[in-house]
């Protein structure tokens, strides 16, 4: 539990400092994106995903690339509960994260959320994932 909320303030902190960081005069770009060329697979909450960087704020300081967003993703996780049921294997979900991209290659820290069921409690995880920038 401290592990979990440790990452949390980590990520929070790079999350508010990183604008400050990036933005000079004349070199460097900040505004919002709808979609934008990249793919990354990863690995969060003991299962992997693929996802999109969607609607994000770009920061852009050439050749790195900053977007702080949504991640229209796919998660691939095989769920088992104590009365045997199994969910899908493929779940669509929404995430929330940093992703930077250094020419093609791209890096990122997403966020998804799992909701609450009969049998654990609703938490955030952080996930991990490396992809390509077309």
């Amino acid at each position: 539990m401290k592990a979990n909320k440790l990452i949390t303030a980590i990520f929070v902190c790079i999350l508010f400092c990183m604008p400050t960081m990036l933005l000079k005069a004349q070199t460097s770009e900040t505004k919002a994106t709808l979609v934008e060329g990249i793919v990354v697979a990863g690995y969060a909450d003991n299962g992997g995903y693929v996802n999109f960087v969607g609607p994000a704020i770009k920061f852009t300081n050439k050749p790195l690339v900053v977007f702080v967003g949504l991640l229209p993703s796919l998660k691939f996780k095989e769920d088992k509960s104590a009365s045997g049921t199994k969910n899908a294997l493929v779940m669509p979900s929404l995430g929330f994260g940093l992703t930077a991209a250094y020419k093609h290659l791209a890096i990122q820290v997403p966020l998804f959320y799992n909701s609450k069921t009969a049998s654990n409690d609703g938490k955030w995880n952080v996930g991990f994932g490396v992809g390509y920038k077309f």
